[in-house]
């Protein structure tokens, strides 16, 4: 740096403590400049905000944003070109429900719909591709070439005579304190430093070297800043015509984009409304389902224990509960009355002629492991003995009574066996509750005398 420029340096550092802390005044502009300089400080905000907030438009997942910034800067390092592509959403989810759609089966209407709103998802994602295209050539790089040119150029031009008006400020404080010294007698200590040379009107100041050569060349310097700082917002400011330009093509993208979207969507929901009214006038398939005869399932009678899904490790039972059959009375019937049978066969009346295999045969009801493996006393007495022990089973599963007069209980319940009304159903009472249950969910252990 020459001489020149480092005095000049120093003197703008010197004029700025000296406003900043001194208090002393610089030279003051208009209300118009300081009104344009405002304006230009809003207007360069507005630019940067302005490209942040459409690329997060054009892009709101922050997330793939910044993976195809690093894949991009390292492609930069490493010096190989690769492409990374922003994952539209729209896209994403048609390929998807494509997918989907094809596992399902191109046979089933509910595929073929998918399939039909994937592809008009992945086409919306195409046009969102080239909107993203238009605006960032039509709205974000004059964006910012204006930022990086215009905008520029007009900053520094503001830098530029701020610089120089403290340099011109500086030097003109300095040639004042230095005329203006009190003159006082001579040989006094507080003489002044001025002193006059051979030649008539010629003198200098040892408090001041500031000529006023020096002084008109800042402030011509000061004023040509000016101008060309004025130019520069004025010129800025005053070009609604192509910002707002600008701002229209901006518009018409999202306009064709979504005009586009729009004929693809209103096209998807015709094509859905036709697929919906094919599946409404499909006629519906029967279905039956397998029984374990079916199934060529066969169950071991030999324990009465059944080996399909009931029974697991350690006597956990697994699998779904026994068919239930249809609901008890809802009142006890009077004495002397027989109730009306169910309208399903029991398991141990099922006719073997017809091809059905009884869940439970004849004499071997379900058996719980939870049952003594010892007989009964009925069954082992031929005779009935005062003492014997009253009638009752115990639950192997849970009942949930669904109409009145039934009785539910727990897994492991022992209940009281009071009468048998058909086939399917017992009268019992258990924790002070009486009331009818399905034969298939409890274990005879004492039975009913006959």
């Amino acid at each position: 740096m020459a001489f020149s420029g480092l005095r000049k340096q120093i003197n703008k550092a010197n004029q700025y403590m000296n406003e900043k802390i001194g208090g002393a005044e610089g030279t003051k502009l208009d209300d118009d400049f300081v009104e344009m300089e405002k304006r230009t400080d809003i207007t360069y905000e507005l630019v940067d905000e302005l490209q942040l907030k459409t690329k997060e438009y054009l892009q709101p997942n922050p997330t793939a944003r910044a993976k195809m910034a690093a894949v991009k800067g390292i492609s930069k390092l490493s010096g190989q070109a690769k492409a990374s592509t922003y994952p539209q959403p729209e896209g994403v989810l048609g390929e998807c429900m494509a997918t989907y759609g094809r596992k399902l089966g191109e046979d089933n209407i509910f595929a073929q719909s998918l399939m039909e709103a994937g592809e008009s998802l992945k086409q919306m994602a195409d046009i969102k591709y080239s909107l993203d295209d238009n605006v960032k050539q039509n709205f974000l790089e004059p964006l910012h070439h204006l930022q990086t040119k215009d905008l520029k150029e007009v900053m520094h031009h503001r830098k530029k005579l701020q610089g120089r008006r403290l340099d011109f400020d500086c030097k003109k404080r300095k040639q004042s304190k230095g005329t203006a010294s009190p003159k006082t007698p001579h040989g006094s200590p507080f003489s002044s430093p001025v002193h006059f040379s051979g030649k008539a009107g010629s003198m200098s100041s040892h408090g001041s070297n500031i000529s006023d050569d020096e002084i008109k060349m800042a402030e011509d310097k000061f004023a040509e800043s000016l101008h060309l700082a004025q130019m520069g917002m004025h010129n800025l400011l005053e070009n609604d015509v192509e910002q707002v330009s600008q701002l229209s093509t901006f518009a018409d993208c999202l306009y064709d984009y979504h005009r586009q979207c729009s004929e693809i969507l209103k096209n998807l929901c015709e094509t859905l409304e036709e697929k919906k009214q094919e599946a409404a006038s499909r006629p519906k398939k029967e279905f039956n389902p397998k029984t374990l005869h079916d199934l060529q399932l066969h169950l071991d009678s030999s324990d009465g224990i059944n080996h399909h899904g009931n029974d697991g490790i350690n006597g956990t039972r697994i699998g779904p509960p026994p068919p239930y059959f249809p609901p008890a009375p809802a009142q006890p019937y009077p004495p002397g009355t027989t109730p009306t049978r169910s309208p399903l066969p029991s398991p141990g009346q099922a006719n073997p002629q017809h091809g059905w295999d009884p869940l439970f045969p004849p004499g071997n009801p379900p058996k719980s492991q939870n049952a003594s493996p010892l007989p009964s006393p009925m069954k082992t007495s031929p005779a009935r003995s005062p003492t014997a022990q009253a009638a009752y089973c115990q639950a192997l599963y849970d009942f949930d009574p669904e109409n009145p007069g039934e009785l539910g209980f727990k897994e492991g319940d022992k209940i009281t066996l009071v009468s048998r009304i058909d086939e399917n159903w017992y009268e019992g009472n258990v924790n002070g509750k009486t009331g009818y249950f399905p034969v298939s969910y409890v274990q005879v252990v004492v039975p009913l005398p006959h």
